[in-house]
């Protein structure tokens, strides 16, 4: 009858029919996800994906294409850039916890067989063929090879035709079947060519040349097995510490720790109070100064290990009573870590138009992290030339350019809109807010009673904070700044850069675990309190492998950062007096 509904009976039957066939298309469509996965990625591949615009990282074999996630990392998109094109498991594995690395793997689009040899990535300057290019230049090779055979039928008899369209590199060989086997193990090891060394100018080649020979000879070769041997000796070095507990924070460290911030923050409270303005600022000093190794250990997730409790801690200790914020100091400090001294990448060296740790900055040098040239302006060659003399007196400054930088990345929203770091901007902000109202309001416009003293008060707790200053730079300041390429390892490019500082046990707190940075550098997310325990280890495996492991006191470390300091200005001086000569003659002979 017209209008009745379809019996029960074949309402179930279609109903039923239908989860079945959706349940059939879902599975099928998850069985060939999974098995495009597991699909074996060609170099040739890989490098056409890249060229397209693809963030294509390697971690584990595994082949991520990570490009959804960039808005989503909460240290900023930067880091990622330079991994791009390279096996990244030492770094991921370095920087992330177990619950992100297996959130990672859900970005797999493939694998890759045998060890990946790293590409140069886009942002430094790696140039990559689409995959119609790669396709034309393999068909030129097979033209060649090909048209050399002696076979009668024109097929190549070495092979080289079927094997070179899975490969993408042709390196020089005296026949067709070495250019065939060449072809296939694609083995990439840069190793800089001294006529290759980009510098500002070509007055400062040879010194840049000699910098280059000097690492080169001083640190392990950067050939395909010994950086292996380094790497999966680090890796059983890292599994070790692991097993054996040192990266479980030790909480009773922080529980000292909390008591040297009440008794700083107390003093503080109780010389204002007695209207001791200036030795009250200078209790509120060493309670910032302090401050910040807690905020270190929270920006690299060393405390709970928690994502949420650590950076809620952070953005409390550095935005809410500190005014710094957590978000750039993360931004900053992870592509730090993983371009370490680089002139061109790493914003902990770029300090134009006040420090230059290389005569690469003798020049319009482009910084890929902040996205403009570092101008070696007028300011810039007058302060370079001064730079050891200047070294103390503008690191007593450094915490008010902080704050512009927090500004600045809030402000502008530089930090992850979109994921679980989202939010941590607002936090972030209201704690700026926060932190002005009671130390700019309440406590230095309300409680002190002359202009004079709010000046004092504001430059002494700011200047206390000095050492920190020092402390952050000391350890790379006097380091290598050359860039030995792709090939080289995680933990040899760690050591290379960085330097420990030695010190008393006793004296420890007054660094706050900064002063082991080589140490921190290859393990950052270990907390602080274990790094002296594990120096031996890495003492040990230095050794094994042959990597210097720099340490200093104090006192010497200092000696080496104004020497490398004073070299530079020297460098400058000279520069300045070529260039003047330049001009002179020019004028002269009527060139310009």
């Amino acid at each position: 009858m017209s209008g009745e509904p379809y019996p029960p009976s074949n309402s179930c039957t279609i109903s039923w029919s239908l989860h079945c066939i959706c349940s059939t298309i879902i599975a099928e469509v998850r069985q060939t996800a999974m098995v495009a996965k597991d699909m074996v990625l060609s170099r040739a591949v890989i490098e056409g994906m890249i060229a397209d615009g693809n963030v294509i990282v390697i971690y584990e074999n595994l082949v991520l294409r990570v490009d959804a996630w960039l808005p989503r990392h909460p240290g900023g998109d930067k880091i990622v850039f330079h991994m791009v094109g390279r096996d990244a498991t030492d770094e991921i594995n370095a920087y992330h916890s177990e619950e992100t690395r297996t959130l990672a793997r859900k970005y797999q689009i493939g694998r890759v067989e045998g060890t990946w040899k790293n590409f140069i990535p886009p942002i430094q300057g790696g140039k990559f063929r689409k995959l119609k290019q790669i396709d034309e230049a393999v068909s030129l090779t097979d033209e060649s090879l090909c048209g050399s055979s002696d076979d009668d039928d024109g097929v190549c008899s070495t092979g080289a035709c079927a094997r070179a369209k899975s490969t993408t590199f042709r390196t020089k060989s005296a026949s067709a079947e070495e250019t065939c086997e060449n072809m296939e193990i694609a083995d990439i090891i840069y190793s800089p060519k001294l006529e290759e060394i980009p510098v500002s100018a070509s007055l400062f080649a040879e010194y840049e040349r000699k910098l280059v020979e000097r690492d080169l000879e001083k640190y392990p070769s950067l050939d395909y097995d010994t950086q292996l041997s380094i790497t999966r000796k680090y890796r059983e070095l890292e599994n070790k510490l692991v097993r054996e507990g040192y990266f479980q924070c030790t909480y009773w460290g922080y529980a000292r720790e909390c008591i040297r911030y009440l008794t700083l923050a107390s003093l503080a409270y109780y010389f204002l109070s007695k209207q001791w303005y200036l030795t009250s600022a200078f209790f509120l000093g060493l309670l910032w100064h302090q401050l910040a190794f807690t905020v270190h250990d929270a920006g690299h997730l060393a405390i709970t290990h928690s994502f949420f409790w650590d950076n809620v801690i952070g953005v409390i200790v550095a935005n809410y009573i500190g005014g710094l914020s957590l978000g750039w100091w993360k931004r900053n400090h992870n592509v730090h870590h993983v371009v370490t001294n680089d002139p061109v990448h790493d914003p902990d060296i770029q300090h134009l138009p006040f420090f230059a740790v290389s005569t690469k900055f003798f020049g319009d040098l482009s910084s890929t992290y902040y996205d403009r040239l570092l101008k070696y302006d007028a300011v810039a060659k007058a302060m370079i030339q001064v730079q050891h003399w200047m070294y103390y007196p503008i690191l007593c400054f450094g915490r008010f350019n902080l704050y512009r930088l927090s500004w600045e990345y809030l402000l502008l929203g530089q930090g992850p809109r979109k994921g679980q770091a989202a939010w941590l901007r607002y936090f972030e902000l209201v704690g700026m807010m926060v932190f002005w109202y009671w130390f700019g309001y309440k406590l230095v416009y309300q409680q002190l009673p002359s202009a004079g003293v709010r000046i004092g008060y504001v430059l002494i707790s700011h200047v206390v904070t000095m050492p920190l200053h020092v402390q952050i730079t000391l350890s790379h300041f006097a380091m290598s700044t050359t860039d030995l390429g792709a090939s080289e390892s995680f933990a040899q490019k760690m050591l290379r850069t960085t330097m420990d500082v030695d010190c008393p046990a006793w004296f420890d707190f007054f660094h706050g675990g900064l002063q082991f940075q080589a140490v921190h550098h290859l393990f950052p997310r270990m907390p602080r309190h274990n790094f002296r325990a594990a120096q031996k280890h890495v003492i040990e495996f230095c050794n094994e492998v042959g990597v210097q492991y720099c340490i200093y006191g104090f006192v010497d470390g200092n000696k080496e950062v104004i020497s490398r300091l004073g070299d530079i200005a020297k460098q400058a001086s000279i520069f300045a007096d070529c260039s003047n000569h330049m001009m002179q003659e020019a004028v002269a002979t009527g060139k310009i």
